[in-house]
């Protein structure tokens, strides 16, 4: 159950009639949406076979092992035998990987420890740990034409030997990378553009500022793909799954244990968008797949311990906005130290043994994961002016003009890059925009735009040429 910090699972539910069908069990719990109300305390009679949306429920260990090795018991259990599922499920593991069989045993075993080791050590930011929505419209758009011009490209996801989290070797799972520079539209702009408009959307969420961890690309699962359920390892702590597309003969709904302690069967079409806190919340898709396809993107953050939360009161009783400016003027780029004691991250509870085990792995202590490229406080109009995406900077003047013109930490802007890249008509936009031609880099002090484009073409560069016309001044070398 819910207790503000903590999660914890109750027993197994099995009140349902033993004789309902699968088919019956999985129609009910599909029943209702993710925007309902929040959990009711009290339930009681039929109300309490019931989660917060209104679908039938259950408890861990009814449609796969989750706590234990095995499910519960076909005579007791309402989606009816689920361990003769189960049974096949890794015993076809170990067929496909031979005298390397045992690793599926392993790898079993140590999920099974996770969803029962992880959750109750982990800081919860929300009451129930998932909320569905409908995906922002702008981050749609870039993953959806992204989808519809590279479809047709996808590769063959490889996995490690006695994976079991998929059953990749019944059904082939591909993926499309965003990060393939080869793709039409994929590569870093196209990258940081969703890490960019996801991310306020799961701030907004939770209430804490957050580091991007990992964007995959787009997983496409087949005809009788499972997902084992699970909780993500650290740093995966505030995710979002956006479906892209489907072709299905039934819902495939995602499986969510939420902090309540009640399983929720979750469907999703095209432009729907699933956050959830994958650190603490063990989600799966038990359920064979019925239809061609599923292509699902994932987005993974990490809270660095700074609460967006201002004036309502931290865990040890303070005031967050006090004790992030506190911590600032020590040098910690958020309260981190408030949350993450004792070289822990802000999302692992102390005394836990959780928080044993990453001590021991992190003998220096926690830091904060960014895999955007954003370290050094660049935006995606940075980017885009690198690589010339004049169309990108025109969106971006068309919405918040005043990211054109923002500096990363060494204090450059879009119009510096652009100058060192030798795009002119990207340095052309920025100057309509409200550009410095003569802007300095490192706050003041260092060089300007005409500068850094003699050092990476030359004096007599035609780039150079145009920005002297411009008004573009030699103000000398780099300081």
């Amino acid at each position: 159950m819910w207790s503000g910090t903590r999660w914890h699972l109750p027993p197994v539910m099995s009140s349902l009639p033993a004789s309902a069908s699968v088919a019956l069990a999985l129609v009910l719990f599909i029943l209702g949406r993710c925007e309902g109300a929040a959990p009711t305390d009290g339930r009681t009679g039929d109300d309490a076979d019931l989660n917060s949306l209104g679908q039938r429920t259950y408890g861990v260990d009814t449609s796969f092992p989750i706590h234990h090795s095995v499910v519960s018991p076909a005579a007791s259990n309402p989606l009816g035998d689920r361990q003769s599922i189960y049974d096949s499920f890794v015993s076809d593991c170990r067929s496909y990987f031979g005298r390397k069989g045992n690793a599926c045993d392993h790898t079993e075993k140590e999920r099974v420890a996770m969803s029962l080791r992880q959750p109750r050590a982990m800081q919860n930011y929300t009451e129930l740990g998932f909320k569905k929505i409908r995906a922002p419209e702008k981050v749609f758009r870039l993953i959806s034409d992204f989808w519809d011009k590279n479809k047709d490209n996808t590769k063959m996801e490889k996995w490690y030997t006695g994976n079991t989290y998929v059953n990749h070797w019944d059904t082939q799972v591909d993926f499309v990378s965003v990060e393939d520079g080869t793709l039409r539209g994929g590569g870093a702009l196209l990258k940081a553009r969703i890490w960019e408009a996801a991310k306020s959307t799961l701030e907004e969420w939770i209430g804490e500022e957050l580091s991007p961890c990992s964007l995959y690309g787009i997983r496409i699962y087949h005809a009788g793909a499972i997902l084992a359920p699970h909780v993500d390892r650290m740093p995966l702590v505030t995710s979002a799954i956006i479906n892209v597309a489907q072709d299905l003969d039934e819902a495939w709904p995602l499986e969510v244990y939420a902090h309540d302690g009640r399983a929720y069967n979750v469907t999703m079409t095209p432009g729907d968008m699933v956050l959830y806190e994958s650190h603490s919340v063990i989600h799966g898709r038990p359920f064979a797949l019925k239809g061609r396809f599923y292509a699902n993107l994932f987005i993974h953050f990490e809270p660095i311990g700074h609460s967006l939360r201002h004036g309502v009161a931290a865990p040890d009783g303070g005031d967050v906005a006090e004790q992030y400016r506190r911590a600032a003027e020590k040098g910690h780029g958020g309260h981190e130290n408030v949350h993450g004691h004792d070289g822990l991250p802000p999302y692992v509870l102390e005394g836990t043994e959780e928080a044993r085990r990453f001590k021991q792995g992190h003998p220096s202590g926690w830091k904060k994961t960014d895999a955007s490229g954003f370290d050094t406080g660049s935006t995606v109009a940075h980017k885009a002016a690198i690589v010339g995406d004049v169309d990108t900077l025109k969106e971006i003047a068309g919405t918040n003009k005043e990211d054109l013109h923002k500096k990363d930490q060494n204090g450059w802007q879009p119009i510096h890059e652009a100058a060192r890249a030798g795009h002119k008509d990207v340095i052309v936009l920025l100057v309509e925009h409200g550009g410095n031609i003569n802007e300095r880099t490192n706050h003041g002090l260092g060089t300007n735009p005409l500068g850094l484009a003699v050092q990476a073409h030359g004096i007599n560069s035609p780039v150079v040429d145009f920005m002297k016309e411009m008004g573009a001044l030699d103000l000398g070398p780099d300081l």
